[in-house]
């Protein structure tokens, strides 16, 4: 199979995929290697795909109407109360980004959209022994949230308002 079929046959699988999946799973259906699936779904990204990966794997990203960044401040403690409060809104947390003073905005993939998958992410929080990187910032980060209605938008902003975790400075 030529990288270009293969290109195709991901897109479409990923498309249909009802949860993530992951390049070694690619690499096993396609009989090549994990780094010729990691370069693969590069080159997807570079002619436009919506593809996220996830602690669990890769999966294609729905189009939303809107995007908007939100910048929040909270401890460690408080971050499932954040990220159910965002997904019952309604909204897909894509990403959390600080501002380091020495490396500049840091990013990471979240793609967040359902109580589910906040569920997955805390446990792999908790077992990895990870830092999150709100820990370099005091606590002060960003989300890039993706939403159909600008109600939902709202929605997260009241939730976290309530919280007392929307940054207003």
């Amino acid at each position: 199979m030529l990288g270009v079929e293969r290109q195709q046959a991901i897109k479409t699988e990923l498309i249909a995929a009802e949860a993530p999946i992951s390049a070694n799973t690619f690499a096993k259906k396609f009989g090549v290697s994990r780094q010729t699936i990691v370069g693969d779904i590069a080159l997807l990204r570079a002619t436009g795909e919506e593809i996220v990966s996830t602690t669990q794997g890769y999966r294609y990203q729905p189009g939303y109407a809107y995007s908007q960044i939100v910048v929040v401040q909270h401890d460690a403690e408080q971050m499932e109360a954040e990220l159910m409060a965002l997904v019952d809104a309604g909204v897909t947390v894509q990403d959390v980004q600080v501002e380091h003073p020495l490396y500049g905005l840091l990013k990471g993939e979240l793609a967040l959209d359902s109580r589910e998958t906040v569920e997955h992410f805390l446990n792999q929080y908790h077992t990895s022994q990870g830092a999150l990187l709100s820990s370099l910032t005091s606590g002060l980060h960003m989300h890039t949230l993706k939403y159909d209605q600008p109600e939902q938008l709202a929605d997260a902003k009241k939730h976290l308002a309530e919280l007392g975790m929307l940054y207003q400075n």
